[in-house]
């Protein structure tokens, strides 16, 4: 396939140098002349992103902010058009125009950016979203699942407003959390106390800042949303702080945050067959299930294995 990738920092380096190891024809595109003189390396680049138009498939890696300029680059272009951005509703509304777009984010990056980050085994195991939606053609999803999964890739359908939901509470409110935890632990003592629990919770909060705002930007409704459960949680948690609370209170709390985290991530179960159709894929989704294969007329899935209780 020819594939076009357009921006290539850690997300869409890593997408080519993948696309391009399994033999697909990738052109790389970046505005940033060091980025195209890096890649030039590894695959075909050009500083033209007219050029992309000939490919069968763009994939458009470009941040947050750069999307309607992405979408307006791409006008006349009829082939396949795929995203990596973090958010989807945001996504679909910059290429509301263009008739063959599917919404996707993989589930999967690192604090660092730019090519030299990239790897091709990036998405090796990791789970990739990609948006089912009403309009979506479904040979088209089809298509982008094949492509995903054939790089190792675990798909996961959705559509753009689930997707949102869901990564606002398990991505973007944890990278404020992660730059919270940061900001009150800015005294001398506490720094040089911190170790691995500081350096775990706080990982993310050395991404790039135009990243994160474009997580804010993109999706403020649900990260507010979740924002406020978060505050509920925590709420539920300090009057187990008074003096005269007890203690078992507080350990139920630990009790089922420590349940919940000893169950992730979850253990897959058996294989089975999913038909091709909107309905059966984006029930798969929602049952936390995902696609390892894409055959003719069927997809190769799992579900979460259930665990007996004693």
């Amino acid at each position: 396939m020819r594939i076009a990738v357009t921006g290539l920092g850690l997300i869409g380096g890593s997408a080519a140098l993948a696309l391009a190891e399994a033999g697909h024809d990738v052109t790389g595109h970046d505005p940033d002349p060091a980025a195209r003189e890096a890649a030039a390396a590894h695959f075909p680049v050009t500083a033209d992103p007219a050029a992309l138009h000939a490919a069968d498939l763009a994939v458009v890696a470009a941040p947050f902010r750069h999307l309607d300029a992405a979408a307006r680059g791409l006008r006349g272009y009829t082939g396949l058009v795929t995203d990596v951005v973090s958010v989807k509703a945001a996504a679909a509304r910059a290429f509301a125009d263009h008739p063959r777009f599917v919404g996707g984010h993989p589930m999967t990056g690192k604090e660092t950016a730019g090519f030299a980050a990239a790897e091709p085994g990036l998405f090796r195991g990791r789970k990739w979203v990609l948006c089912l939606e009403a309009d979506t053609g479904l040979d088209d999803w089809a298509a982008l699942a094949r492509l995903w999964t054939s790089i190792g890739a675990h798909v996961v359908p959705a559509t753009a407003a689930e997707h949102d939901r869901a990564a606002a509470r398990i991505s973007h409110l944890e990278h404020l959390v992660a730059a919270a935890l940061v900001l009150v632990a800015d005294d001398p003592l506490a720094r040089a106390l911190a170790a691995g629990s500081f350096r775990d919770g706080t990982r993310v909060a050395a991404s790039p800042t135009a990243l994160l705002t474009g997580m804010v930007e993109g999706n403020r409704a649900e990260l507010a949303s979740a924002l406020g459960d978060l505050a509920g949680a925590l709420g539920e948690a300090g009057p187990h702080l008074a003096e005269d609370a007890g203690t078992d209170a507080i350990g139920e709390w630990f009790d089922r945050a420590r349940a919940l985290r000893a169950a992730w991530p979850p253990e897959p179960g058996e294989s089975r067959r999913v038909p091709l159709t909107r309905e059966a894929l984006l029930a798969l989704g929602r049952a936390g299930g995902w696609i390892e294969r894409v055959e003719t007329e069927v997809a190769i899935g799992r579900l979460p294995r259930v665990k007996s209780t004693p």
